[in-house]
């Protein structure tokens, strides 16, 4: 089995195997706490600590949770970090607590940690565990964030809490932004979800259509002319 470095995993969690865009997973906290930039980012980076903790120790101890029970064992473990984190969210950042509320005790059963522990920690060594849990964390956090951010904008002139666009105010006569509050309500998060998906797949599916997979470089054994990939001149492999 080829050995993962550390920046292929994280390269992998963020582009090629994007947790919300590529996967389509954990849509619950996607789509129920991208209400503002900062619920996203929190979550995320939340969900980022969780998945990489515990990716770290189920690498551990995989030849010693037995096969019938890896599942069980492996939810101990989520579960284990989770209410740490908790209570250090509680305790420390309480007004983000409040926020995200019981889609943080939810992360014990979300698909993106169960999968990546089932999928790639089960399987692997620590370190590359380690990072294969922090490179799909950050691909997570990232696309909350977007979608967050996307929808405070549209819904409410903000990010991050900070007006952007001036509201306007009828009783005084002012003009300004008129918010589309349905961007801060549940179909927003599928709109922007939906649009976001959208765009990534229209670039996906032109590079594909080129050809061009920089992160792959030559597979055919016969140098970037024959495998018409002009994304890896000049790697190995290339013997125009």
């Amino acid at each position: 089995m080829k050995a993962d470095t550390p920046v292929e995993r994280l390269v992998n969690g963020i582009i090629k195997e994007n947790p919300t865009f590529v996967l389509v997973l954990g849509m619950c906290p996607t789509l129920a706490v991208t209400t503002s930039a900062i619920n996203g980012i929190g979550m995320g980076l939340t969900t980022t600590a969780i998945l990489a903790l515990s990716n770290l120790m189920i690498s551990m101890l995989r030849n010693f949770i037995p096969d019938k029970v890896r599942i069980p064992a492996y939810i101990v473990v989520v579960a284990s970090f989770v209410t740490i984190v908790q209570f250090l969210l509680e305790a420390y950042i309480p007004s983000l607590y409040a926020s995200l509320g019981i889609y943080i005790p939810l992360i014990v059963v979300n698909c993106i940690i169960l999968g990546r522990a089932e999928a790639y920690a089960s399987k692997h060594k620590p370190v590359a565990s380690l990072f294969d849990g922090i490179g799909m964390g950050l691909g997570f956090t990232l696309s909350i964030t977007c979608i967050g951010a996307i929808r405070e904008l549209i819904g409410a002139g903000q990010i991050f809490g900070f007006q952007l666009l001036p509201l306007a105010d009828a009783a005084n006569g002012v003009a300004g932004y008129e918010p589309i509050t349905i961007f801060v309500l549940a179909p927003g998060a599928f709109f922007v979800l939906s649009a976001l998906a959208a765009i990534q797949n229209k670039f996906k599916l032109g590079a594909a259509k080129r050809h061009i997979d920089p992160s792959e470089g030559c597979r055919c054994g016969e140098g970037c002319s024959a495998c018409g990939n002009t994304a890896c001149s000049g790697k190995k492999g290339d013997k125009a």
